[in-house]
């Protein structure tokens, strides 16, 4: 009677216990990861960290700050572990040999999108409703600013001037320059227009400067979706050697992904702590078109592959002799669960 009893007691003792939260892993990992900017397409490491989805899975994550290619060189050299980043670059990247396996992808649409000043717009006679052809040669003999050389900011107004039937290389001129000083200029007329993420681009809008020439997120280029522009990467012996980091991080990610569809509320407020600078009626606007383009499913996809190469290509930043025709080595969906 007394084992039975104790037999008993053992039982609801541990179904009670199975009620109670525990820790998700014996203890935390170190991880750095870059990001190549501040804007709304890396709302997903963003909230990883604030809605708390890393440190859920075990993960002390430092997050760094390396602008355009360089987020894709410091994984190389080894001195960060991930990055989130696009496909696009990636397979350049692969083209030139300096792989990288891609793990997660959290957004399937460009999120970028060109500007052009309103008094350009206005005096062509040109909105943002007008047929894209239209809009597309306002671009020519203009100045664009962009995050990078090489980026997907570089690449959008590349492949609109080559759909126009202009040339890139000598009807735009391009100038590198930090998201957030992009409106200013634009402004005071140092330049034509500027192609990056939101929130900028919807700023410009808001405040009347200038008119969205171009919108990836909004199906100016739906022909290139899905394509990987917010994926994790990594170098292809990190997941071998330390399999762990890579296991969690994707499941930190995909955490993210489910919050983001499920908390909308939650989430924006989060968002809005990100950018406390930022006009809310500008972030609100902006994240409308952000949200939908992030993706509940982060598995990395082959035709997501297939589109975003094909986007470098058909804006003339990759050489169709170094298109990398096997992706072997380059992706998995090995660690989302």
């Amino acid at each position: 009677m007394f084992d039975q009893t104790l037999r008993a007691a053992a039982i609801a003792g541990a179904f009670f216990a199975g009620l109670l939260p525990t820790p998700s892993r014996a203890a935390d990992i170190d991880v750095i990861l870059a990001l190549p900017t501040n804007t709304l397409t890396f709302t997903a490491a963003f909230l990883a960290e604030d809605a708390g989805f890393f440190k859920k899975n075990g993960l002390n994550v430092t997050q760094r700050q390396l602008a355009g290619v360089a987020s894709n060189n410091a994984v190389i050299n080894g001195s960060v572990d991930f990055l989130l980043g696009t496909i696009a670059t990636m397979l350049n990247g692969a083209s030139m040999g300096q792989p990288m396996l891609m793990i997660a992808n959290m957004v399937d649409r460009p999120l970028v999108e060109i500007v052009i000043r309103k008094d350009i717009a206005d005096a062509a006679g040109i909105t943002a409703t007008s047929p894209l052809a239209d809009r597309i040669k306002l671009l020519k003999g203009k100045t664009i600013a962009i995050q990078g050389i090489g980026s997907m900011t570089h690449s959008l107004p590349r492949l609109a001037a080559r759909r126009g039937g202009f040339d890139p290389e000598t009807d735009i001129r391009v100038t590198p320059m930090d998201p957030a000083t992009m409106l200013a200029a634009l402004t005071a007329k140092q330049i034509e227009g500027y192609s990056t993420s939101l929130p900028f681009t919807t700023e410009a809008v808001v405040k009347g400067a200038g008119i969205i020439l171009v919108s990836g997120p909004q199906g100016d280029m739906d022909e290139y979706t899905p394509l990987g522009y917010t994926t994790l990467g990594a170098r292809p012996d990190k997941c071998v050697k330390e399999r762990e980091k890579c296991l969690r991080m994707v499941a930190a990610f995909a955490d993210t992904a489910k919050f983001i569809k499920e908390k909308p509320a939650e989430t924006f407020a989060l968002i809005q702590k990100r950018f406390p600078q930022m006009d809310p009626k500008v972030l609100e606007m902006a994240w409308a078109v952000v949200g939908k383009a992030h993706t509940t499913d982060v598995a990395v996809k082959e035709n997501t592959l297939n589109n975003s190469q094909k986007w470098t290509l058909d804006a003339g930043l990759l050489d169709p002799k170094n298109e990398v025709k096997n992706y072997n080595g380059l992706w998995t969906t090995e660690f989302v669960k």
